[in-house]
């Protein structure tokens, strides 16, 4: 399966989702039969651990077919990145999702402590920090709504994730696989490609080349 083609496949499911007419493919005993030794997922997806927000329900597929990675806001770390790089190297997926979504907790949490000065208790603190980055950019672009953050978000990731993997810079590179940045929309359950490093094979916002 090409990039596109993998992008193509997660849109129809989204439109049936959005339609109220899923399939629930790939979701029956013959099925999970047939993954006890081996998964050929068609797609990586990191996304946000929020429950209204489970990829494999808005884009209406099923056992074997996405791997899928979340944290709180689409906080990366090294076990972050590793996984990340299992998906879109040794399995072999063309396409890698970074899925954000609106009225995002771990946003909101981190526009809040760059307005007060005041950071959250325990470990959530570390999530707040490594999103703030994402709200200062915003800031400096005129942004302070929490949606717009949530975009500039997985813009942000959709260039940092190559920067920081040069296991993922060089599929890339290579046109192995191709980066989607998406935000899906909690009340009517749509999900829309904002950014792409790679070939979808249409035109996409910040569609980028090869990086150095």
């Amino acid at each position: 399966m090409t990039p596109a083609e993998a992008w193509a496949r997660l849109e129809e499911g989204n439109r049936r989702f959005v339609a109220g007419e899923p399939r629930h493919p790939n979701q029956d005993a013959a099925t999970r039969q047939s993954l006890q030794h081996a998964q050929v997922p068609f797609a990586t997806l990191f996304g946000c651990s929020d429950s209204r927000v489970a990829a494999e329900l808005i884009f209406d597929v099923g056992l074997g077919d996405m791997f899928v990675v979340r944290t709180a806001g689409q906080v990366t770390d090294s076990a972050t990145l590793g996984s990340l790089e299992y998906g879109a190297t040794v399995l072999g997926t063309p396409l890698l999702v970074v899925l954000g979504h609106d009225r995002c907790g771990a946003i909101t949490a981190a526009a809040e402590a760059y307005e007060t000065g005041e950071s959250p208790p325990g470990f959530i603190a570390d999530v707040v920090a490594r999103l703030t980055p994402a709200v200062s950019q915003a800031r400096r672009r005129g942004i302070t709504e929490v949606n717009g953050i949530v975009e500039q978000n997985v813009r942000q990731a959709v260039h940092q994730l190559p920067e920081r993997s040069t296991a993922i810079r060089q599929a890339v590179n290579a046109g192995r696989l191709v980066i989607a940045g998406v935000t899906y929309h909690l009340d009517v359950g749509r999900a829309n490609l904002v950014a792409s490093m790679g070939d979808l094979g249409a035109p996409a916002t910040d569609a980028a080349k090869e990086i150095r």
